[in-house]
């Protein structure tokens, strides 16, 4: 997939420091010439022999190591791709505001090529104000950001702030540097994550989702490339470059968001995981605890994607996910019909490595031809694998 492409990879002072000797492996093995710049901080994690082994030429930690050259424009003008993982908080806050004070910044705005970040750091430094405006900042000049996850962090909480793994790191350089260009000209509307439906001023009602598919989705969709509008509930998911983003909370902003947007769609992929029940009063106050309990009386919530296929046009595409924990192929067959759908994205999230909060999945394709079941993928591969049978449904 990379045979003889050149990646240039900066590698930051944290402790996912030691996943990007894997990424340097995975990108050999993929064919790749791989140039690696370390700060002074990376160095302390990983010794720079360690990457020189694995990638075949000493590692650049100096700016002023070769006096022969200008080694930070050498390496701007040999890479075609720059990618930094682990990037830190201070890395994405030095590239935002344009500091360039050792080699891996100044390569950095000597770069003309695409610029992939995989940030990674403590999950407060990540949701800090600052950091998100970096990363916005950043996003907003075109540069590509895969990352972070959630899961178990240095300082041992689990919560989001983790690198990509390097696989998915890994599907993303290829996408950028072999990006498929077969969506070209169609304006595709993807959901995302959950909807949360108010019980009170203090509390609601919602779902585990934490959008990791829909974004995987309006991600490749946009690197294979389609015009993407992608309407996200609540997520702690930074937005794909290039993808124009409607946020909202609940169900009935989520179908207002989609049913005012979905005509002009060639394709609706409906991947956000809406409440399909919400408080038939909601109180203006909050509910005060007492030892008698709570009676909570729930109502049905707008089915939106019956209602898309009520209004669904000639040649559009409706793609739908059946999430279930039992008969999840039947469930499927039947969601299919009844919602006017061409496609069903089915997987039993009782599974744990498929559904909700992980970054792998297990799905099963379902249209009126049949079932195709999908191996185990990460979210990234299986956005791209439902992208090809929705090209093929648009007869493109």
């Amino acid at each position: 997939m990379l045979e003889g492409r050149r990646v240039v990879l900066g590698v930051t002072g944290g402790i996912a420091a030691y996943k990007a000797c894997d990424l340097v492996s995975r990108l050999r093995k993929a064919g790749a010439q791989v140039r690696v710049v370390m700060t002074e901080h990376a160095c302390e994690f990983v010794s720079p022999l360690t990457f020189a082994t694995l990638c075949g030429s000493p590692a650049c930690t100096d700016t002023f190591a070769r006096k022969h050259e200008i080694e930070h424009v050498t390496l701007a003008k040999w890479g075609e791709l720059f990618v930094v993982a682990p990037a830190t908080a201070n890395c994405l806050a030095k590239f935002a505001a344009g500091i360039a004070d050792d080699l891996l910044t100044t390569s950095y705005l000597a770069a003309n090529g695409p610029v992939l970040l995989a940030p990674a750091m403590n999950a407060a430094m990540w949701r800090h104000p600052a950091t998100q405006a970096n990363v916005q900042t950043l996003v907003a000049r075109g540069v590509h950001v895969v990352g972070p996850e959630s899961g178990h962090l240095a300082c041992g909480d689990a919560d989001v702030g983790r690198m990509s793994e390097p696989q998915r790191i890994l599907e993303a350089v290829e996408a950028i540097l072999n990006p498929a260009r077969d969506l070209e000209g169609l304006n595709l509307l993807v959901t995302a994550g959950p909807t949360v439906e108010r019980i009170d001023p203090v509390r609601y009602i919602t779902n585990r989702s934490t959008g990791k598919m829909g974004y995987a989705l309006a991600e490749a969709a946009a690197a294979r490339g389609a015009k993407v509008t992608l309407v996200s509930g609540p997520t702690r998911l930074s937005c794909p470059a290039g993808v124009e983003r409607v946020e909202i909370t609940s169900c009935a902003e989520l179908c207002e968001a989609v049913l005012s947007r979905g005509e002009a769609a060639d394709a609706v992929i409906q991947a956000a995981a809406p409440a399909d029940f919400r408080p038939k009063v909601v109180a203006d106050r909050k509910i005060k605890k007492s030892g008698s309990g709570m009676t909570l009386e729930l109502e049905a919530t707008t089915d939106i994607a019956a209602e898309l296929g009520k209004r669904k046009r000639a040649g559009q595409v409706l793609v739908a996910f059946a999430a279930e924990t039992d008969d999840v192929l039947e469930n499927a067959g039947a969601k299919l019909d009844r919602k006017n759908c061409d496609l069903i994205v089915a997987n039993d999230v009782s599974r744990p490595d498929a559904g909700f909060g992980v970054d792998t999945n297990v799905i099963t394709l379902v249209t009126h031809g049949g079932a195709e079941p999908l191996p185990k993928m990460t979210k990234r591969a299986a956005a791209d694998a439902i992208l090809d049978r929705v090209r093929a449904l648009l007869n493109r």
